[in-house]
């Protein structure tokens, strides 16, 4: 902390396929923070993994290109060694990292169990509940344990699908039926995920998801809408109200979500105020189900037949630029974007106290 301002590590890029998404929320988030009360450190990660750490800043870079930091340290492992030795300890010159990391190495507790390391508090989701809201498996079985009802889905490894491939593709048939949804169970903002309308394109979807990691979620089809809710906190988490994704395409993809503009955000959402409700207390127990801290965003669907709510996942380092749906989501429950990073400050402060006052040992 410099001169009562808080110094916050801002780390964005990264190895994943959502790279460019990462960079994006990263330079809307330094040109949203008050440099009043912050000064901010860039940390780029490349497409190769090699750290860049740029100097402290006292107002916003003026372009996606600056951000790369070209300037900057050269990412050699000798470098980068030199640069965490820097961050852990009493010498560290940063109060909070800001991980705005979406997907693989980032989003899934790799860079969370960094900063624990370090001792360094941080914003956001824990090593647990990255790693498990990360992995599309374990997180629809933690949702299973807490009674969160959700759509019928079968999960499979590389190796599983090289041996049983005839038995899996009946499975899907049997359970799931046409169409389904084919995912990497590791990855974020839809990529790598396909929707199958027979045996022929199921194949090839699988395929696809497997470049991508090497387990894969075949879920049914949900003939619903799609409704999402923000949630933040950490002990007493709290939820906006809920919004509603209309997708410009057959499903929200990442095209539909990032390239042709298409899409519509509904916030608030158009439903009565029990079904609000019930989505936002659902939403809380979702967040608890995978032990959340600081934020996540809550997706469901409302099956048109019946208005059953159905999880679907939780995101937790969702989209961040002000254009996001969890930020106009509190926006529109009354929380402003600069009062929505205040306030993950604080929580990603508290949670560190409460953590720092606890025995690892005799």
């Amino acid at each position: 902390m410099t001169a009562n301002k808080v110094t916050v590590g801002l780390v964005y890029g990264g190895k994943s396929g959502e790279h460019e998404v990462s960079l994006q929320t990263g330079f809307a988030v330094m040109n949203a923070f008050d440099y009043e009360k912050y000064e901010i450190v860039p940390f780029y990660i490349t497409l190769r993994g090699e750290w860049r750490m740029g100097s402290v800043l006292h107002r916003p870079m003026n372009s996606l290109d600056e951000m790369k930091l070209e300037s900057a340290s050269d990412g050699t492992a000798e470098a980068a060694g030199a640069m965490f030795a820097s961050l852990s300890g009493r010498e560290s010159g940063i109060d909070v990292m800001f991980p705005l990391l979406h997907g693989t190495f980032g989003e899934d507790g790799t860079v969370q169990g960094l900063f624990e390391m370090a001792g360094l508090p941080y914003v956001g989701a824990g090593v647990l509940s990255s790693a498990a809201g990360m992995d599309k498996d374990v997180m629809k079985k933690l949702f299973a344990a807490a009674g969160l009802e959700q759509g019928e889905y079968i999960a499979f490894n590389e190796r599983d699908w090289q041996t049983n491939r005839h038995e899996l593709l009946q499975e899907a048939e049997n359970r799931l039926g046409y169409p389904c949804f084919v995912k990497p169970a590791n990855l974020g903002s839809s990529v790598g995920i396909s929707k199958a309308e027979d045996q022929e394109a199921l194949i090839d979807a699988v395929e696809l998801a497997l470049r991508y990691d090497r387990k894969v979620l075949i879920e049914t089809f949900i003939d619903g809408r799609e409704l999402e809710v923000g949630v933040l906190g950490n002990d007493e988490p709290q939820a906006s109200i809920p919004g509603e994704i209309v997708s410009s395409g057959d499903y929200y993809d990442y095209n539909a979500k990032y390239i042709d503009g298409k899409s519509e955000m509904m916030i608030p959402a158009p439903v009565d105020p029990d079904l609000a409700d019930s989505l936002r207390e659902l939403a809380v127990r979702a967040f608890r189900a995978v032990e959340g801290s600081g934020l996540c965003r809550a997706d469901f669907f409302v099956r048109r037949s019946d208005n059953k709510i159905l999880i679907n996942e939780v995101n937790t380092m969702p989209g961040f630029t002000p254009f996001s749906m969890y930020p106009l989501l509190w926006r529109e429950t009354g929380m402003s974007y600069q009062a929505l990073l205040d306030r993950l400050i604080e929580l990603a402060l508290e949670r560190h106290e409460a953590r720092t006052n606890l025995q690892y040992g005799r």
